[in-house]
């Protein structure tokens, strides 16, 4: 924790490498745009290496073409790992123990992420685990609804409550949705009552219809198939390559406006949750997922869909080897719950009393 510049995302790129180092894999949540950094990796060390990074402003302001500023810059980082007894041969083992790929969720520049194209339906584990089981569909719901801008409650709202049984109906039969068919669904659910009411009286046909309407115009909005191209979205692809390489996975969620990065780590935390529980527990460091910043997402009095599958991993990851370095300016924004169940703190500068 600390006000901005105070080195938390530095401390954080700093523990993530030597984490990879240690053939450790991990998932980076990047909702600044900074972590990319991750990938400049120059075992060289040279001139040419830093030249297309370097800042061409800042090499006018020191009176220096860019050449002279990127052969500056080599040197300035020479020394420095130097003095710190670090060398370009630790950078290059670096570089080959990890795989590093920056996934951007909802856009091609870099590798696409397919979130859409299916809510799977849970194994068999998590379904087992009527707790977990239950925030999984109210998480999945919630950032379903966030994206066609519906700020749903669980208890109150009647979208919520349909879409949780939709999912809740399939998932039990064992069958996956896309979100075709749960457009379809919501037109002609898969139930005839809703609690003691009909169908009909708890939500209309024509309202229903509305909602599938909202749904579909998403859907069919310019750009948005970019949430249903690449990769899909699964933990153990974002942990390993296919021949066992422990990978470093950047999502980078920047571009995003506020609910669909909401939705994305909704979805993200999901299926990291049944990963988890899929694992027998150890004593030993088996993943990192990282994330450089968290306002928002586990605020002490909102209940945004984010909140309890974080609470749920600072409770639990540590028992199967998934650890979390969780990075935010105020402390104060985040629920007490999850900062008492906070191992290790790194403080930098607090400006507040509050804070402190």
């Amino acid at each position: 924790v600390g006000m901005t510049g105070s080195g938390k995302t530095g401390l954080g790129i700093g523990l993530l490498e030597e984490a990879a180092l240690d053939h450790i894999p991990i998932i980076a949540i990047d909702p600044k745009g900074d972590l990319g950094n991750l990938m400049l990796t120059f075992p060289d060390l040279s001139a040419d290496d830093f030249r297309p990074w370097v800042n061409a402003r800042q090499a006018t302001d020191q009176g220096q073409s860019i050449d002279e500023y990127a052969s500056a810059q080599a040197a300035q980082w020479k020394k420095g790992l130097s003095s710190w007894g670090q060398d370009g041969e630790r950078i290059r083992k670096l570089r080959a123990s990890t795989d590093v790929n920056i996934f951007t969720p909802g856009s091609q520049a870099g590798r696409p992420v397919s979130v859409l194209k299916s809510f799977a339906a849970p194994q068999d584990s998590l379904m087992q685990d009527g707790d977990l089981y239950r925030d999984r569909i109210q998480a999945t719901a919630t950032g379903i609804l966030s994206l066609v801008g519906i700020d749903a409650d669980p208890i109150t709202s009647r979208e919520h409550i349909l879409i949780a049984l939709i999912l809740d109906h399939h998932w039990q039969q064992g069958s996956d949705l896309d979100i075709a068919a749960l457009i379809g669904a919501i037109q002609a659910p898969p139930v005839n009552r809703v609690g003691v009411l009909d169908l009909e009286s708890f939500y209309a046909s024509k309202d229903r219809f509305a909602l599938a309407m909202r749904l579909n115009n998403l859907l069919a909005a310019p750009g948005f198939d970019a949430w249903m191209q690449g990769e899909p979205l699964s933990i153990p692809s974002l942990l390993h390559t296919a021949d066992g390489k422990p990978r470093t996975s950047i999502m980078s969620i920047a571009h995003l406006d506020e609910s669909s990065r909401m939705f994305f780590v909704t979805m993200l935390l999901n299926e990291l949750i049944a990963w988890m529980r899929a694992q027998q527990g150890t004593s030993s460091l088996r993943a990192i997922l990282y994330m450089d910043e968290i306002f928002g997402y586990m605020p002490p009095i909102a209940s945004p869909p984010s909140k309890r599958l974080l609470l749920t991993l600072l409770k639990q990851a540590r028992a199967y080897g998934l650890g979390l370095v969780l990075a935010t300016q105020n402390p104060v924004d985040l629920d007490y719950k999850g900062l008492s169940n906070t191992g290790t703190w790194f403080i930098g500068r607090l400006q507040t009393e509050r804070d402190k």
